[in-house]
């Protein structure tokens, strides 16, 4: 097994939940399990790249991060008898527990995605802990996700934290009347780690690969797990469709490639099969959910040769449908590309007037980059420059900013 800098990285960021998970399950006390988790993370990312990558590395982990966690109850106990310590450490009901390395029945990485999404916590305190403690994601990033300032984010998490370990949750999956309350916080946190993972918000690098593939990995088991919900289906669609073309929004030097630029023979023919079999089968079975509608947005996209030859009426009518839906203003913006498409560029000016007056996107570079877009089309360039450049003020990613910047050097 590899040992370099970048697959020992790639190999804890994919263990990462699940050790947490199997230290949570064996011990509870959710935040000084995830304490000693990135203790023993910290320690690996150290260690393995010089002594080389154990045989279980899973089991190594478990193992340092056990015993830091030992440490850390120990600590907090320390004026107490140890027999006191250990009662107050290990619940009557978890006494019997399997070991942390102990195989469990069902992956550990989806139990503690349905614990972070307990009904104790608000909507947005389960997305936020479930993107930190599953997802891997910082606090700056989820902030960005959430369009709050990081120092709210921080103790929104710390908060949620302290419920989980306040409440005396048992580890496991909760009844199956309670996975469909848990189901939309489930998603919507899966949503935006895959979101991150394709599109990242800040960094150096234009995508983070593998959020991408944990949040599908993660969508196929929750809809393993839920087979007859659409939604469900329709987020993992949504995540194949969008990923297939992956390897071809990168240039060889890292660089951004709009969708209208890429070369199509590079998407993953694969996915768009099993992404349009997996709507076609649920499409229209029940209720049309909002994941169901991006991912028919996504194989309108894939499914045409060209971006001349897509069909933008039907993308159009789809958007609409979705803002029935949905007050993201994310998704009035891409509507507002959409209806350029079809009604010209002055139309989508108009539409774009209303979306960028929405205080949620006050500082988004998107409403910039789409203006400067349309302006461009529309046969403006100074001013199409000038929208470029903002964008690129306020953009994160260091991809997204050399692609404004290069857009704008390119006109007049």
């Amino acid at each position: 097994m590899s040992s370099g800098p970048e697959a020992t990285e790639g190999l804890l960021r994919r263990l990462a939940p699940q050790v947490l998970g199997a230290v949570v399950r064996r011990f509870g006390h959710f935040d000084h399990a995830e304490d000693a988790t990135q203790e023993a993370l910290l320690a690996a990312a150290t260690r393995w790249p010089v002594d080389g990558v154990p045989a279980d590395p899973k089991a190594w982990l478990i193992t340092v991060a056990a015993r830091r966690l030992t440490d850390l109850l120990r600590s907090e106990q320390a004026r107490r008898r140890r027999e006191d310590a250990v009662a107050a450490a290990t619940p009557p009901q978890r006494r019997v527990a399997p070991g942390a390395d102990h195989a469990a029945p069902t992956d550990d990485t989806l139990v503690l995605l349905f614990l972070c999404c307990h009904p104790a916590l608000s909507p947005a305190s389960q997305i936020a802990l479930t993107l930190r403690a599953v997802g891997g994601l910082g606090t700056a990033e989820i902030a960005r996700a959430f369009l709050v300032p990081e120092a709210t984010m921080t103790r929104r998490i710390t908060r949620a934290k302290r419920s989980i370990k306040d409440s005396g949750i048992p580890f496991g999956l909760p009844p199956a009347a309670e996975r469909a309350e848990r189901l939309d916080a489930v998603l919507h946190v899966l949503y935006l780690v895959f979101t991150e993972g394709y599109a990242a918000t800040a960094g150096p690098n234009l995508q983070r690969g593998e959020l991408a593939a944990e949040a599908i990995r993660l969508a196929r088991l929750v809809h393993r797990l839920l087979p007859g919900d659409g939604e469900a289906a329709g987020l993992l669609a949504l995540m194949l469709l969008t990923d297939a073309r992956r390897d071809a929004r990168t240039a060889p030097d890292g660089a951004l490639v709009p969708m209208a630029e890429q070369d199509r023979s590079r998407w993953d023919t694969g996915q768009i099969v099993e992404g349009v079999a997996l709507l076609t089968e649920h499409l229209g079975r029940g209720e049309t959910g909002a994941y169901q509608l991006q991912a028919a947005i996504a194989a309108v996209h894939d499914e045409a040769p060209t971006v001349e030859e897509t069909d933008w009426p039907q993308i159009v009518a789809l958007y609409e449908l979705l803002l029935q839906l949905s007050d993201n203003p994310v998704v009035a913006l891409n509507h507002a590309v959409a209806v350029a498409m079809v009604h010209g560029p002055p139309a989508g000016l108009d539409l774009l007037a209303g979306v960028a007056a929405d205080p949620r996107l006050a500082d988004d570079h998107r409403v910039h980059s789409v203006r400067a877009h349309l302006l461009e089309r529309a046969g403006e360039p100074a001013a199409a420059r000038a929208a470029y450049l903002a964008a690129a003020d306020r953009a994160t990613s260091l991809p997204v900013q050399r692609h404004l910047h290069a857009r704008a050097a390119n006109l007049p």
